[in-house]
């Protein structure tokens, strides 16, 4: 036989290899480079990086019409698909990422330090973390942490066979994982979010690699146009199928959150640094939901009569679930995280909104579409979110808990403000980018027949806005009782460029939604 070298296309593929470059880099800098000066070199090899890789993705993007096909090309012998949609998400959530590293970079809020911890291998409490902290101490291994977690963002939603599809998975979860433990305080509550966040996603992996097997021995192949060929074929062991798929739903539905593989989402996004904790609301989720609706779509998109049912199940369950709960939390971040399950039910309501392109009427928006608008609108608001969320302090660190919050409309009404708007967006009320996301996911599941599911996605609605409501009422118009309450520390200038551009984009997304939706229209649908 002929040996056929491999192909791999690099000129498409490079923003992704500049992203793990620049992680590289970082790993020697931390290696070589002494201690006093890793911070500003991580930061800036950081930034770098991620700039010039955003500027790499637009590049590709503009050139995805000079490229063979549907706008797009499979790249790198059948393991990535470079099309509209994966370049639009590279860009989302590098943009994600811009955002986090500016949080990571915070030092004024914890009084000249960052904060991770200074020494994570030091036991909570001993007189090695108090001799870490007492020499102003940080981990800046944090930087290459994040970078390798946003390669492996970008490759999940590209990934064309189920393979790399497992290999991006564990790319990203893994500096997630560390990312959870290095609070610098709380450190007790930090490091029990990552090991059940570590232990969870362990679990999951297994499932999701479980069934990764089993569908390939139904196929015969791991890329997803010869399964989806497969699928067509009716080829036998169907029930092979349905196992398989499962086992991957739970790996891919624990990533997003999703009931009843949510257990982790409270605790992590409490006990994780809360600029962690925003990075990884945003830049997860629009990756997780990116592969999912590849999977879904492309390779299994012929039997959906299989798999819609129990994702009508998983998304009701999802939003009743998440809004009902998030009804009794008494912390800002556990409310968070419960509306994060709520929105995920809502992306799962849009994914069931799938549709054959004849199926369309004139004017109508597709279901991809309507989950990308979504998700960069959902992206926006809950990274402005936590950032607000690190200036409200107390002598402990960080006030989560509402009572600290009780009154800070008249002590700092801009911050309170924001808050608000941020809430109003995600509660799905006019003038936002979350309203103009629920419309769009509600329309097409409602379109494709799944009102069932629409009308719980409406009452879920309905008792968001109440808790979001209550909270900024709590805000406004009540009085603190005897608990002391908290006060706003002033952020540096990459706290507020994060807060001010996430406050602008939800605004711009609520009142002229029409370029951004045009744009996510243009990307067109999965290259197959």
């Amino acid at each position: 036989m002929d040996f056929t070298k491999p192909t791999i296309e690099y000129a498409d593929l490079w923003p992704v290899l500049v992203v793990f470059g620049a992680a590289l880099l970082g790993v020697l800098v931390e290696a070589f480079v002494p201690r006093p000066a890793r911070y500003l070199s991580q930061l800036g090899i950081t930034v770098v990086g991620l700039l010039v890789a955003l500027g790499g993705t637009i590049g590709v993007g503009l050139g995805l019409d000079k490229l063979s096909g549907a706008r797009g090309l499979i790249a790198a012998e059948g393991a990535f698909a470079i099309d509209g949609p994966s370049v639009l998400l590279w860009g989302l959530v590098l943009v994600c990422a811009v955002g986090g590293v500016l949080l990571f970079a915070e030092r004024r809020l914890e009084g000249g330090v960052t904060v991770f911890a200074g020494q994570a291998a030091a036991l909570p409490g001993t007189t090695a973390e108090r001799e870490a902290s007492t020499r102003g101490l940080e981990h800046t291994e944090v930087y290459p942490l994040l970078l390798f977690a946003v390669g492996g963002m970008m490759l999940f939603p590209a990934a064309n066979d189920l393979l790399m599809l497992f290999v991006a998975l564990e790319v990203l979860s893994l500096p997630l994982y560390l990312l959870c433990g290095l609070a610098r305080r709380r450190r007790l509550l930090s490091q029990e979010a990552a090991l059940k966040y570590f232990l969870l996603g362990a679990f999951s992996s297994g499932f999701f690699l479980y069934g990764l097997a089993l569908v390939y021995g139904y196929a015969g192949t791991m890329e997803f146009a010869g399964i989806a060929a497969a699928v067509q074929g009716d080829a036998d062991n169907h029930n092979l199928l349905l196992i398989g798929i499962g086992l991957m739903s739970v790996g891919l539905l624990f990533k997003v959150g999703a009931v009843p593989f949510h257990s982790w989402t409270p605790d992590v996004y409490q006990g994780a640094p809360t600029a962690v904790t925003g990075f990884m609301a945003a830049g997860t989720k629009i990756a997780a939901f990116g592969a999912f609706l590849r999977l879904f779509y492309v390779a299994l998109g012929a039997d959906r009569l299989s798999w819609q049912p129990m994702l009508w199940v998983v998304a009701i369950l999802t939003m009743v679930v998440g809004a009902v709960v998030a009804v009794v939390q008494t912390d800002v971040k556990r409310m968070l995280a419960y509306s994060s399950i709520a929105h995920t039910g809502f992306l799962l309501t849009g994914l069931l909104g799938v549709q054959a392109a004849d199926d369309l009427g004139k004017g109508e928006i597709s279901s991809l579409t309507a989950v990308l608008f979504y998700l960069i609108g959902y992206g926006v608001a809950i990274v402005g979110s936590f950032a607000l969320v690190t200036t409200v302090r107390d002598a402990g660190g960080e006030a989560g808990r509402f009572s600290a919050w009780v009154g800070l409309g008249k002590r700092s009404p801009l911050v309170a403000g924001t808050f608000a708007f941020f809430l109003l967006s995600m509660a799905g009320i006019p003038l936002t980018g979350g309203f103009i996301g629920k419309w769009a996911v509600f329309s097409v599941a409602l379109s494709a027949g799944a009102w069932p599911v629409v009308a719980v996605a409406v009452a879920s609605s309905i008792v968001a806005v109440f808790f979001y409501v209550r909270f900024i009422l709590l805000m406004f118009f009540t009085e603190p009782g005897d608990q002391a309450a908290a006060a706003v520390t002033r952020p540096s200038p990459l706290t507020s460029g994060v807060v001010a551009v996430s406050a602008i984009a939800t605004l711009v997304l609520g009142v002229v939604p029409g370029p951004v939706l045009d744009l996510v229209a243009d990307a067109g649908s999965f290259i197959r």
